[in-house]
């Protein structure tokens, strides 16, 4: 007997059916902008209507939360969350998103598994007026054990030269507002899944894989709601490291980020973690976003603005002259 690709583990014919799958789907997030369809070498985008137009992009996964959503079969959710890692960096420095390409790897690909989780692409790119134009599903049988799976994307976004936001603009007096998170979103999971050995045990009334897999909230529409409305001086998107790592990105030097730790609104499954792992509440700052999926930071006359045209927001501190660029006063 003859060895094949299909014998060494790699079934192209599963490949096929996963396009099908999807191929409709996707199709529904293109506009005029996209030139071509799935299936060729490169993806092609127009870009028009801007007078001097700057490329932002950013690539990222859903780390080891992919093993929640794995070991509890449940993957409509996980594309979100890879979608919004990605366009929730961007969406930093006032950009639109353009475009998203995802990467799947696996060991043994499922068609169904996999239409899942771009499926849930497709849903977020809608949502963000996104076009998903391409992506890759890689089945590496020896590399991946079979039931594995890894997921990545890339977004790109446009924004106007002179609207660019990078925190230079941000000033003593400044007021620093919370923009809730839907949970971990896609953060901290190793240490979640160490204190959380057990997906299904109950929690708070359902099973506790339903709370840890609610997607990485969308923050496309909020943000430039606001930017319609007011000049932001800065936004940082509270990911990998908490609100220690990702807010001091954006502070000039000489200045600080002042937070009050006691108005910040903590979900009841973080305070659980906290309490059953032992954990440090400093810990629990420096991991994970604590409910505060993003922040942004505008002058005080806008301020009430904010509150006003996002009903979930509220305020957390103020900018400060000090060279620690993070105070977290709790």
């Amino acid at each position: 007997m003859s060895n094949t690709y299909k014998s060494a583990g790699v079934d192209k014919e599963e490949g096929y059916k996963t396009v099908d799958k999807i191929k409709k789907a996707v199709s529904e997030t293109h506009n005029s902008n996209v030139l071509n369809n799935l299936g060729s070498f490169g993806a092609f985008y127009e870009i028009g209507g801007y007078k001097n137009p700057v490329l932002v992009s950013g690539t990222d996964g859903v780390g080891t939360k992919l093993k929640v959503a794995l070991d509890s079969k449940q993957y409509g959710s996980i594309g979100i969350d890879c979608f919004a890692m990605c366009a929730n960096d961007i969406l930093c420095h006032g950009a639109k998103p353009l475009f998203f390409l995802d990467y799947l790897a696996c060991g043994k690909l499922d068609s169904e598994i996999a239409a899942e989780i771009v499926l849930g692409m497709v849903e977020a790119c809608k949502d963000n007026n996104c076009a998903l134009i391409g992506g890759e599903t890689a089945e590496m049988p020896g590399m991946y054990k079979p039931g594995d799976y890894d997921v990545a994307g890339f977004c790109v976004g446009i924004v106007e030269k002179d609207q660019i936001i990078d925190g230079s603009k941000i000033k003593p007096g400044n007021k620093i507002i919370a923009l809730p998170s839907s949970g971990f979103h896609s953060n901290g999971f190793s240490l979640v899944r160490k204190i959380f050995p057990d997906f299904a045990e109950e929690f708070e009334g359902k099973p506790l894989y339903e709370t840890l897999l609610v997607p990485t909230r969308l923050y496309y529409k909020d943000i430039h709601k606001l930017l319609e409305e007011i000049a932001v001086c800065g936004i940082a998107h509270i990911t990998g490291g908490g609100l220690y790592e990702n807010i001091p990105r954006i502070i000039p030097q000489g200045l600080c980020a002042s937070i009050d730790a006691s108005k910040i609104q903590i979900p009841s499954v973080m305070l659980e973690l906290e309490k059953r792992g032992n954990i440090a509440r400093e810990e629990m700052y420096g991991t994970f976003n604590m409910g505060v999926g993003m922040i942004v930071v505008v002058d005080p006359a806008h301020a009430e603005k904010v509150l006003h045209l996002l009903d979930d927001a509220y305020e957390i501190g103020e900018i400060t002259e000090g060279t620690e660029k993070i105070d977290l006063k709790f």
